[in-house]
């Protein structure tokens, strides 16, 4: 069974960072590809980052990126998210998801941790 378990959220003033971890077990993460996703109250679930398993090759959302960089440690099979210049629009609750494929739909990611807090206060 295919568990992933997000941490490291939690409140921190604009323009601080925040590092996320989802540890996963029941699936090799070199072997498959990984995301983070996040939602915020009211709007839908949005693409963050993506990392192919068997590259490393990374891919992000229009938003973030260049403030956060996923990354993945093999050894632990743990992805992380690297959150820095934090804005208040960046509150939601962060998912990290698994999927075969390479994507940024939220449909094509078959496991999903519970989700992890983050608040970015102004």
């Amino acid at each position: 069974q295919v568990q992933l378990v997000e941490s490291g959220g939690g409140l921190v003033q604009a323009g601080g960072s925040l590092r996320l971890s989802c540890a996963a077990s029941g699936r090799t993460l070199r072997y498959y590809n990984m995301g983070w996703f996040r939602q915020a109250p009211g709007k839908e679930r949005e693409f963050v980052a993506g990392i192919i398993g068997s590259t490393e090759t990374t891919y992000y959302g229009d938003d973030p990126k260049g403030r956060f960089t996923i990354s993945e440690d093999f050894a632990k099979n743990q992805v992380f998210l690297q959150m820095s210049s934090l804005k208040p629009e960046d509150t939601a609750v962060y998912y990290c998801a698994s999927s075969a494929h390479a994507s940024r739909r939220a449909n094509e990611y078959d496991y999903w941790g519970q989700g992890t807090q983050v608040t970015v206060s102004s």
